[in-house]
């Protein structure tokens, strides 16, 4: 009998042995599998499918997120929107001012040019670039804005920039509406400009820098925090358990980690450019300056036909590019048709009944003051919150509606934060039940333009999967995404918060979000196509339709 169980024992505790041999061979081909896999192929913008030899992806080392465990979708998105983002910069090594771009010296010309064009066709512009000694540039890279607009009309759209890679470029624009339309097209920087901010975002992610106050009894302690700090010092490690998001501070010398009561925006670091590299980013020179024409800067458009109205491709225009137009300072989306909420009771009629979730940066809670501002009966509750910062609440008794406002997780440039109200907006999604009478807006880029790329992919990834869960629990939720939006620029704004920073930002959102069942408030469009100055804040205006367009979401019209 005691022979027979320990010849079991011995029996199962080989049957374990191979077992765990067995799996670790199977993880070890797993994972060689996942490294060969993501390697090898992903698929570019275009639908293509390349090898990232051939792209040359590489990730930035910072704070260890080239080592990010990722799945093998995971990783091969994450390589295409960095491959789709690499701008050909060709290094021409050191370039004296007088030989990069002058927007005074360039110009464009309308290409096909002729008596008059019908609403929904296409207009062609070559710009050609030059330098301040008015000679031709051999070479790309230059970040271009371009617009057309009616003034009288109030009527404007934004067109999209080819750049060929040798001193020529060609903006598309869509013809939307009759009347005579003027094309505009800036220079916002060169490209010599471009490579010093592309340095700053690989090599500089820490030129923002942030602080946290540590009390206890009457021992207070400041130290500073960020993504990734030196190595060297004790830290404070206060990533997040749910998502991941890493975030550390300096230990106190006398406090526990635990005594941590607030983080603040810390300041931006000086001295970060050289004098050559200065004269890259000036004021009235070269950022954000109008490039003029060398002939007729506007055309004529005339109406449709009648029997042209039929016609799909003339009445959506060429492609799905722009997204929408204003016209008589409204914003018409080219796929949606937009509701205009004029009145303070139109708004309290959509939003009856509703929870409004607002989520993000300062830009989303515009809206929040533009609503508590314009329907009377929703009253902000005072939280005794910080001002600007949140959260916030307002509430309307008689209708039952519920607006919330709260700021992203760390990164974030606010004034003061408690500790507390650190909170990441996946880990608030995933504490939401949602439902038809549940709305879900949010906000987030502003922040995160100082650093490197995979830190924003790795933001909205949490945020989507989020988003994902939630919509699957509760398919009728209603979630928006609000885009990110040009702003004014001098040279210090340039080197931390540039459109072209920005922009890189938004083509992320727009991937990582498309085909997730979220709608877009394209606010990037809607602050490029306006004559109203570009500011981080947008003017009220334009605030409206961005209001008009997400409340058109919650309460389409009826077909």
């Amino acid at each position: 009998m005691w022979t027979n169980f320990f010849k079991l024992r011995l029996f199962c505790y080989l049957l374990a042995v191979l077992m765990v041999v067995v799996l670790v061979i199977n993880v070890a081909q797993v994972e060689y599998l996942d490294h060969e896999t993501a390697s090898a192929t992903f698929i570019d913008s275009s639908g293509q499918l390349l090898s990232s030899q051939v792209t040359g992806v590489s990730r930035n080392p910072y704070c260890g997120y080239e080592h990010q465990t990722l799945s093998i979708r995971e990783r091969v998105e994450e390589d295409s929107l960095l491959a789709s983002l690499q701008r050909q910069v060709p290094d021409m090594g050191p370039v004296p001012f007088v030989k990069s771009t002058d927007p005074s010296s360039s110009y464009f010309v309308i290409l096909n040019s002729a008596a008059f064009f019908k609403v929904g066709s296409q207009l062609e512009v070559m710009v050609h670039v030059q330098d301040f000694q008015r000679q031709p540039k051999k070479y790309g890279g230059d970040y271009l804005q371009a617009r057309i607009h009616s003034p009288s009309l109030q009527a404007g759209a934004v067109g999209r920039v080819v750049d060929y890679q040798n001193g020529f470029y060609k903006v598309f624009f869509n013809l939307l509406w009759p009347g005579q339309v003027k094309v505009s097209v800036s220079l916002v920087h060169p490209s010599e400009g471009i490579k010093v901010l592309q340095h700053l975002q690989q090599e500089k992610p820490d030129r923002v820098y942030f602080k946290s106050l540590f009390r206890s009894g009457r021992i207070s302690e400041t130290t500073e925090c960020n993504l990734c700090l030196p190595e060297g010092l004790p830290l404070c490690n206060f990533t997040d358990l749910y998502t991941g998001e890493p975030w550390f501070c300096f230990k106190p010398k006398k406090l526990p980690c635990s005594s941590r009561i607030n983080h603040f925006k810390g300041g931006y670091l000086k001295g970060l450019l050289t004098s050559t590299e200065s004269a890259f980013f000036q004021s009235g020179v070269n950022i954000k300056m109008p490039i003029n024409s060398s002939g007729p800067d506007w055309v004529t458009v005339v109406p449709r036909r009648m029997k042209d109205t039929d016609n799909p491709e003339l009445s959506q225009g060429l492609g799905a590019f722009p997204s929408g137009y204003y016209y008589k300072d409204q914003w018409r989306p080219r796929k949606l048709k937009m509701r205009q909420f004029n009145d303070p009771d139109n708004v309290t009629e959509c939003l009856q009944r509703k929870v409004v979730h607002l989520f993000g940066d300062s830009t989303i809670r515009q809206w929040f003051e533009y609503l508590t501002t314009f329907v009377p009966d929703l009253v902000e509750f005072n939280l005794g919150s910080p001002k600007n910062v949140g959260p916030f609440l307002a509430v309307d008794q008689k209708h039952n509606i519920l607006v919330k406002y709260r700021c992203h997780g760390p990164p974030i440039r606010f004034t003061t934060v408690f500790s507390n109200e650190l909170r990441y907006v996946a880990n608030e999604l995933n504490g939401i039940v949602g439902g038809k009478n549940t709305v879900v807006a949010i906000a987030i880029w502003s922040h995160f333009s100082t650093f490197p790329l995979e830190v924003y992919i790795r933001r909205l990834r949490n945020i989507r999967r989020a988003v994902v869960q939630l919509l699957d629990r509760s398919p009728k939720t209603v979630v928006v995404i609000r885009a990110a939006n040009a702003q004014e620029l001098g040279p210090e704004v340039s080197l931390f918060n540039s459109d072209w920073y920005n922009f890189q930002l938004d083509t992320i959102l727009r991937r990582m979000f498309s085909g997730v069942g979220v709608y877009l408030v394209d606010a990037w469009e809607m602050t490029l196509a306006h004559y109203l100055p570009h500011k981080l804040h947008p003017d009220q205006i334009i605030v409206k339709n961005q209001l008009d367009m997400f409340l058109s979401f919650v309460c389409p019209l009826e077909t």
